[in-house]
């Protein structure tokens, strides 16, 4: 059971149902998931929860299968049973197949290994992988410039003398 209870629909507040509404014509469904109900109790919370996964999850330079599947991945390696099942069932309903599932759950058990052995053992990433970051591409979504780039540190004039 959610900790502070599910907010339905029928009991939910004009502003709740105003999100709720805008989830069930997003998603073209005709009900509210569990997760929306229970983050219900902080309407702020709930909108902007819901604002940025209807941005993030929109159509964009990666599909909505691709997409479905990256949350299903980091939501196993969080260990989070909802977000599993909820993005197992979305992934399969954009076109994820068994082996696919299979395929994606063998890469991220990988992926979490191997992040462990590179973590514990503090290795040094490679100069060839510590490049600087490409030009911004002007066609992706403007809310993105900028994340997940590392500064490249340039030699200045004076350490070049």
């Amino acid at each position: 059971m959610a900790t502070l209870g599910l907010i339905e629909y029928h009991a939910a507040s004009r502003e709740v149902r105003a999100i709720y509404d805008d989830i069930m014509a997003t998603r073209n469904a005709d009900r509210i998931n569990n997760f929306w109900k229970a983050i219900a109790h902080d309407p702020v919370m709930l909108r902007r929860t819901w604002l940025s996964v209807k941005e993030i999850m929109s159509p964009g330079a990666l599909d909505a299968r691709t997409k479905e599947m990256l949350y299903l991945a980091v939501s196993a390696s969080n260990q989070c049973g909802y977000c599993i099942a909820s993005h197992t069932a979305a992934a399969r309903k954009a076109g994820m197949t068994d082996a696919m599932l299979a395929e994606l759950m063998a890469v991220v058990g990988m992926a979490n290994e191997t992040n462990r052995l590179a973590s514990g053992y503090r290795v040094e990433i490679d100069e060839q992988f510590d490049t600087p970051p490409r030009a911004i591409d002007t066609t992706a979504r403007s809310n993105t410039r900028g994340r997940g780039t590392r500064a490249h540190r340039t030699p200045s004039a004076r350490s070049r003398k």
